[in-house]
Protein backbone atom coordinates (compact mmCIF):
# COMPACT_ATOMS: atom_id res chain seq x y z
CA UNK A 1 0.00 0.00 0.00
CA UNK A 2 1.31 3.72 -1.11
CA UNK A 3 -0.46 6.33 1.13
CA UNK A 4 0.65 9.53 -1.02
CA UNK A 5 -0.10 13.44 -0.56
CA UNK A 6 1.17 16.47 1.60
CA UNK A 7 2.53 16.97 4.64
CA UNK A 8 0.00 16.57 7.16
CA UNK A 9 -3.04 15.00 5.64
CA UNK A 10 -2.91 11.97 8.01
CA UNK A 11 -0.70 9.66 5.93
CA UNK A 12 1.33 8.37 8.49
CA UNK A 13 -1.75 8.09 11.37
CA UNK A 14 -3.33 5.79 8.33
CA UNK A 15 -0.31 3.65 8.54
CA UNK A 16 0.19 3.62 12.32
CA UNK A 17 -3.30 2.71 12.39
CA UNK A 18 -3.28 -0.34 9.67
CA UNK A 19 -0.54 -1.57 11.35
CA UNK A 20 -1.78 -1.47 14.93
CA UNK A 21 -4.70 -3.70 13.35
CA UNK A 22 -2.33 -6.07 11.54
CA UNK A 23 -0.24 -6.29 15.04
CA UNK A 24 -4.01 -7.24 16.71
CA UNK A 25 -4.76 -9.80 14.10
CA UNK A 26 -1.32 -11.85 14.85
CA UNK A 27 0.86 -10.43 12.26
CA UNK A 28 4.25 -8.83 13.06
CA UNK A 29 5.40 -5.52 11.94
CA UNK A 30 8.21 -3.10 12.10
CA UNK A 31 7.89 0.55 11.23
CA UNK A 32 11.16 2.94 10.40
CA UNK A 33 11.27 6.71 8.70
CA UNK A 34 12.97 7.13 5.84
CA UNK A 35 15.72 8.72 7.42
CA UNK A 36 15.82 5.93 10.02
CA UNK A 37 16.41 3.90 7.38
CA UNK A 38 18.66 5.91 5.85
CA UNK A 39 20.76 5.84 9.21
CA UNK A 40 20.55 1.74 9.40
CA UNK A 41 22.02 1.67 5.83
CA UNK A 42 24.66 3.57 6.79
CA UNK A 43 25.64 1.82 9.78
CA UNK A 44 25.30 -1.80 8.66
CA UNK A 45 27.84 -0.52 5.70
CA UNK A 46 30.58 0.28 8.18
CA UNK A 47 29.72 -2.90 10.26
CA UNK A 48 29.71 -4.56 6.64
CA UNK A 49 26.06 -6.23 8.17
CA UNK A 50 24.07 -5.17 5.23
CA UNK A 51 23.13 -8.61 4.34
CA UNK A 52 21.70 -9.05 8.38
CA UNK A 53 19.47 -5.54 7.93
CA UNK A 54 18.00 -6.95 4.84
CA UNK A 55 17.21 -10.05 6.32
CA UNK A 56 15.64 -8.13 9.42
CA UNK A 57 13.39 -5.67 7.58
CA UNK A 58 12.29 -8.66 5.16
CA UNK A 59 11.21 -10.85 8.09
CA UNK A 60 8.28 -9.02 9.20
CA UNK A 61 4.69 -9.61 8.10
CA UNK A 62 4.19 -5.70 7.64
CA UNK A 63 7.09 -2.99 6.93
CA UNK A 64 6.13 0.11 6.78
CA UNK A 65 8.99 3.11 5.73
CA UNK A 66 7.22 6.98 6.10
CA UNK A 67 8.16 9.62 5.11
CA UNK A 68 9.98 8.80 1.83
CA UNK A 69 10.71 11.99 -0.24
CA UNK A 70 12.48 14.23 2.51
CA UNK A 71 15.72 12.95 1.99
CA UNK A 72 17.24 11.35 -1.32
CA UNK A 73 19.14 7.80 -1.58
CA UNK A 74 22.62 7.36 -2.42
CA UNK A 75 23.52 4.24 -4.61
CA UNK A 76 23.96 2.11 -1.79
CA UNK A 77 20.79 2.98 0.55
CA UNK A 78 18.41 2.80 -2.76
CA UNK A 79 20.01 -0.56 -3.88
CA UNK A 80 19.52 -1.89 -0.35
CA UNK A 81 15.58 -0.72 -0.52
CA UNK A 82 15.43 -2.19 -4.12
CA UNK A 83 16.49 -5.73 -2.43
CA UNK A 84 13.51 -5.25 0.34
CA UNK A 85 10.79 -3.99 -2.10
CA UNK A 86 11.94 -7.77 -3.36
CA UNK A 87 9.75 -8.87 -0.65
CA UNK A 88 6.23 -7.67 -2.32
CA UNK A 89 5.51 -11.08 -2.91
CA UNK A 90 5.91 -12.12 0.72
CA UNK A 91 4.85 -9.31 2.84
CA UNK A 92 2.97 -6.59 3.35
CA UNK A 93 5.01 -2.67 2.89
CA UNK A 94 3.09 0.08 3.53
CA UNK A 95 5.05 3.49 2.31
CA UNK A 96 4.19 7.01 2.87
CA UNK A 97 5.21 10.12 0.53
CA UNK A 98 4.79 13.37 0.30
CA UNK A 99 6.09 12.74 -3.76
CA UNK A 100 4.02 11.38 -6.77
CA UNK A 101 5.54 8.49 -8.85
CA UNK A 102 7.18 10.97 -11.01
CA UNK A 103 9.57 12.34 -9.04
CA UNK A 104 10.96 9.30 -7.29
CA UNK A 105 13.52 9.07 -9.99
CA UNK A 106 14.56 12.07 -7.99
CA UNK A 107 14.46 10.52 -4.95
CA UNK A 108 16.69 7.85 -6.08
CA UNK A 109 19.04 9.23 -8.22
CA UNK A 110 18.05 6.93 -10.83
CA UNK A 111 15.30 6.76 -13.11
CA UNK A 112 15.42 3.01 -13.46
CA UNK A 113 16.14 2.02 -10.48
CA UNK A 114 13.08 4.23 -9.22
CA UNK A 115 10.80 2.13 -12.08
CA UNK A 116 12.34 -1.03 -11.09
CA UNK A 117 10.93 -0.37 -7.20
CA UNK A 118 7.64 0.56 -8.31
CA UNK A 119 7.50 -1.89 -10.60
CA UNK A 120 7.73 -4.82 -7.27
CA UNK A 121 5.76 -2.26 -5.46
CA UNK A 122 2.86 -1.31 -7.64
CA UNK A 123 2.43 -4.88 -9.18
CA UNK A 124 -0.01 -6.35 -6.03
CA UNK A 125 -0.49 -2.70 -4.22
CA UNK A 126 -3.30 0.03 -4.19
CA UNK A 127 -2.39 3.98 -4.31
CA UNK A 128 -4.14 6.03 -1.87
CA UNK A 129 -3.21 9.79 -3.16
CA UNK A 130 -4.69 11.95 -0.05
CA UNK A 131 -5.15 15.64 -1.09
CA UNK A 132 -6.22 18.41 1.07
CA UNK A 133 -4.47 20.72 4.24
CA UNK A 134 -2.64 19.88 6.71
CA UNK A 135 -4.18 19.25 9.79
CA UNK A 136 -2.01 20.46 12.17
CA UNK A 137 -2.12 24.06 9.85
CA UNK A 138 -5.54 23.89 9.66
CA UNK A 139 -6.17 23.88 13.35
CA UNK A 140 -3.87 26.73 13.75
CA UNK A 141 -5.65 28.92 11.50
CA UNK A 142 -8.97 28.26 13.21
CA UNK A 143 -7.16 29.81 16.06
CA UNK A 144 -6.45 33.08 14.02
CA UNK A 145 -2.58 32.24 13.59
CA UNK A 146 -1.84 31.75 10.46
CA UNK A 147 1.48 30.16 8.59
CA UNK A 148 4.11 32.40 6.81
Amino acid sequence: MLLLGPTGVGKTHLAIGLTIEAIEQGNTAHHTRCDDFIQSCKKAEQRGTTGRLVNKLSTPDVLIIYQMGYFPFDDLRANLLFQISKRYEHGSIIITSNKSYDEWGKIFGDDVLATAVLDRLLHHSTTFNIKGQSYRLRKKQRAGVQPI
